[in-house]
């Protein structure tokens, strides 16, 4: 049985569950974001163990490689990437009007370059659901224009205008009654024009409701009165989502506003870059003071990484571009902010 249950709440912050064809997921959660069937640099097994219930795939990406098919011939893109937890797929508004794939935008959809043949096409919101519903993820997303950030107002209110109307058609051509579907608004750092597309897109009655097109590139300071301004529009008894937070301090900021769920790359790119998280704030593994540092990551972890590996020997892995350093320190990413999650969402459920 699909949906979701409040199941408390301390200010604004939020505690609950969300139901999937593939277990229950306690909400707030952050989930990794697994663009072509993979989180980088780690197993299924891994990011399972580290306590994750969901992920995020892109659906745009693996419409393209390998292809619906080959996906469908597994069952699913559940079977096909051997995940038995929670899983979103991503409509890919974001990748499709990238400048690397969007030759044109219009209201009938976004005609782009396939990166892999070459070819040209027209991707549309039905186009989009048609494949989430083959892929078989727990929880589809609406195609949204997703505007630049800093685009000026008359790019916003468009992108508004045409994230409604791709909802609608979204909505109609939606076809996978076990699968849910998300609605996106949008409208910039514009508080007015956020207000008017979390209207909009709530009074098509969606399973749960996505706050897109922040955390890329805005002035921080303008993100989070964005997000806030959505809110107070979207229904207490449906799951909100804000797309792209993973850092500690903003989750933690996001989840006092109100919201339940994430997604993010930020713990796994960074990293790849070299960064640890650690309860006495982030550290680069990269530094010549860990060199001979046989203490763990962060003392306060019980990742099996700090468990067994000391600062010296992961400083020496990336000081020598062996990827097992990635694939650490993603990994004790990963389990810091789990971790963190759950602790928080105690919290809230003690009030």
């Amino acid at each position: 049985m699909s949906g979701f249950r409040l199941e408390a709440v301390s200010g604004k912050a939020r505690a609950g569950t969300l139901m999937t064809s593939h277990g229950r997921v306690k909400t707030p959660f952050l989930m990794p974001v697994a663009t072509k069937g993979s989180v980088k640099l780690l197993s299924m097994e891994e990011v399972s163990s580290a306590g994750i219930e969901c992920i995020i795939a892109n659906a745009f990406i693996l419409s393209m490689r390998p292809g619906t098919g080959i996906i469908a011939k597994h069952g699913g893109l559940h079977r096909f990437m051997q995940w038995g937890r929670g899983l979103f797929t991503d409509s890919g508004g974001f990748q499709v009007l990238s400048r690397e794939f969007c030759l044109g935008l219009s209201d009938e959809g976004v005609q782009f370059r396939n990166p892999f043949t070459g070819r040209q096409a027209l991707f549309t919101p039905e186009e989009s659901i048609s494949i989430q519903n083959a892929l078989c993820s727990d929880v589809a997303m609406c195609l949204d224009d997703v505007p630049r950030a800093n685009e000026g107002a008359g790019r916003l209110a468009e992108a508004v205008a045409r994230t409604t109307l791709w909802a609608k058609r979204c909505r109609e051509a939606h076809s996978n009654r076990k699968q849910m579907l998300f609605g996106i608004c949008q409208g910039g750092t514009d508080a007015k024009l956020r207000a008017k597309s979390a209207r909009e897109i709530t009074s098509l009655d969606f399973d749960g409701y996505a706050i897109g097109g922040l955390v890329i590139g805005e002035p921080k300071e303008k993100t989070f009165p964005a997000a806030e301004a959505a809110l107070p529009f979207l229904p207490e008894e449906k799951p909100r989502y804000m797309m792209g937070v993973g850092d500690e301090q903003e989750l933690r900021r996001a989840i006092a506003a109100g919201i339940d769920c994430f997604d993010s790359c930020f713990a796994t790119r960074t990293a790849r870059h070299g960064g640890a998280f650690t309860s006495a704030g982030n550290i680069n593994i990269d530094s010549a003071k860990f060199r001979a540092d046989i203490g763990p990551l962060d003392s306060a972890c019980d990742c099996q990484v700090c468990a067994n590996h000391s600062r010296a020997y992961i400083h020496h892995l990336f000081r020598t571009k062996e990827e097992n350093a990635g694939k650490y320190l993603s990994y004790h990413n990963l389990y810091f902010l789990q971790k963190m999650l759950e602790r928080v969402r105690e919290e809230i459920m003690e009030d």
